[in-house]
């Protein structure tokens, strides 16, 4: 029976790249001269620390970072925004957590936008992930269109991998 595995993964060397590019961008722009703007990216590689001197640089710091990350092909909907805290010495941070893998409230929304559709596909969830099976492949693909649509709504970057036959 056709299937499809539906996955929400970051490639972790791509946000590498992209850290280390606009961490250069801002100790080399004009605009950070003696700013202490850094961006740090935790040791488990699920979440961003921008970090500054006041809200200005952050709010500056993680556009030069989405700006790296969108142009490395990393989706910003797979991003999570915390709110911007303050910290000692009149410094603010910001984190931002790093979606891997598609969370089950999510999953559950998928199922439903296929029973929804009608479309004849079965919807499995898998840990974190989603497998949708079908028996024949043009019902997968219009479940893959309708997951494409849905996409901005469900605010969810997905990635369609282990298309069998």
């Amino acid at each position: 029976m056709p299937s499809f595995d539906v996955v929400s993964k970051i490639d972790l060397a791509e946000l590498d790249n992209a850290v280390n590019q606009a961490k250069k961008e801002i100790s080399t722009r004009y605009d950070f001269q003696g700013a202490q703007a850094d961006i740090v990216l935790a040791p488990d590689k699920q979440s961003l620390t921008v970090k500054a001197n006041s809200e200005d640089r952050v709010q500056t710091a993680k556009e030069v970072l989405l700006a790296k990350l969108a142009k490395r092909g990393i989706s910003l909907n797979a991003l999570e925004y915390e709110p911007i805290e303050k910290t000692g010495l009149s410094n603010v941070k910001q984190l931002i957590k790093l979606q891997q893998g598609i969370p089950v409230e999510k999953s559950k929304e998928l199922v439903k936008l296929i029973k929804d559709a009608k479309l004849k596909v079965q919807g499995s969830i898998q840990a974190d992930q989603l497998r949708v099976t079908g028996k024949n492949k043009d019902d997968l693909q219009a479940a893959i269109a309708l997951f494409r649509k849905e996409q901005d709504k469900l605010n969810l970057d997905m990635q369609f991998t282990n298309f069998r036959d």
